[in-house]
């Protein structure tokens, strides 16, 4: 009998086949993670929990503590004042547990809770999930011609497919897939015009990404939102960091079972490839699409500005074990960061009131 993963492993073969013999890496990323019905985030796994036992592959910092969403939802609630709007748009809702903390602190004061998702299996769980608010929340098949409302997106611009990029010998290459040998997937350089968006010292082999889709996000973003403002959250660094000369293996990985490896030519279509955003790149399409930047900062610190220590003294110490990895260094305190871009007159969200570092993108 066929399973789906066999079905998803021919699907990119054809695909393959198709193309001439070789796939970009951002396609074959996107036929692993999204192919309907039979992709990563399109079929019926787990994926988002807190343990490798619950059948998840990865947790996310709503699934981690409830206090998460709370404290973004203080954000949330000072945007909605500050652009006179009163809907929220989150991109990418997961399990649907950040919609449902923050709906548990602004529901009566807000008109609607949309939510922008590609997988309808996860849609079909958020539905569950957020019932109970009724009609309050909604799901968009596509994006209307104007938003007006606060924008949430956490661990969205991850999931974005990327093309690497690969210097051997000096000489620039685009890293793609091919059919193997043994009926599998491997890899095929060949030589590209593309390059990062800034020199990389050394002559040494080096191996990144380049983010193209997300910032067509952003882009995108930019033209839809009219009034209101956006915040995005996920693991990356400024440019800088991003590109150093000691990165040389890029960010690329994959997530299953709570384990990490970094061969997304494997078990295709049963693991999560992930990689990590460049927020330069982010704030750079933003800003050429005409909105502003409003901050950027560590997730440690845009949340101890919007009020995290004043809700753990509230906690149980069980409680706030796992409150706490929010914040840890070693944790998701300075990995994840949080990028925050809106039209019209630029002003200060409370989430970068201290320890702003939009100077350093």
């Amino acid at each position: 009998m066929t399973t789906p993963t066999d079905a998803l492993i021919h699907h990119i073969h054809q695909q393959i086949t198709a193309a001439g013999g070789w796939l970009g890496f951002d396609r074959f990323m996107e036929l692993a993670l999204y192919t309907p019905g039979l992709g990563y985030y399109a079929g019926g796994l787990r994926k988002l929990g807190r343990m490798p036992e619950d059948g998840s592959d990865f947790v996310t910092a709503p699934e981690l503590s409830p206090v998460f969403g709370q404290v973004l939802a203080a954000q949330v609630r000072e945007a909605l004042d500050a652009t006179g709007t009163q809907e929220v748009w989150e991109f990418g809702a997961g399990s649907g547990a950040l919609a449902e903390q923050v709906l548990g602190e602004l529901g009566s004061s807000l008109r609607r809770y949309t939510i922008v998702d590609l997988s309808g299996e996860l849609r079909a769980r958020q539905q569950e999930r957020l019932a109970p608010w009724g009609d309050k929340v909604a799901w968009a098949e596509r994006l209307p011609a104007s938003i007006e409302g606060v924008v949430v997106g956490n661990e969205v611009l991850d999931a974005m497919p990327v093309q690497l990029l690969q210097r051997t010998d000096d000489i620039w290459h685009e890293r793609g897939v091919v059919t193997g040998q043994d009926g599998g997937f491997a890899w095929q350089d060949r030589p590209t015009d593309l390059r990062p968006p800034v020199e990389i010292e050394g002559g040494h082999d080096y191996l990144t990404e380049i983010h193209a889709q997300a910032e067509a996000f952003m882009r995108t973003l930019a033209a839809h939102l009219k009034r209101g403002a956006a915040f995005l959250i996920d693991y990356g660094f400024g440019e800088d960091e991003y590109y150093h000369p000691q990165r040389h293996m890029g960010t690329v990985m994959c997530h299953r079972a709570h384990r990490a490896d970094d061969d997304p030519l494997a078990d295709v279509g049963q693991k999560d490839i992930t990689a990590h955003v460049n927020f330069t790149a982010m704030a750079v399409a933003a800003q050429d699409a005409g909105l502003h930047v409003l901050g950027y900062t560590s997730q440690a610190r845009f949340l101890l500005n919007c009020g995290l220590l004043q809700k753990m003294e509230l906690l149980t110490l069980v409680q706030r074990v796992p409150t706490a990895k929010l914040i840890l260094e070693h944790e998701m305190g300075e990995l994840f960061k949080v990028l925050a871009v809106a039209p019209g007159e630029p002003w200060t969200p409370m989430g970068f009131a201290q320890g702003d570092r939009t100077h350093r993108l």
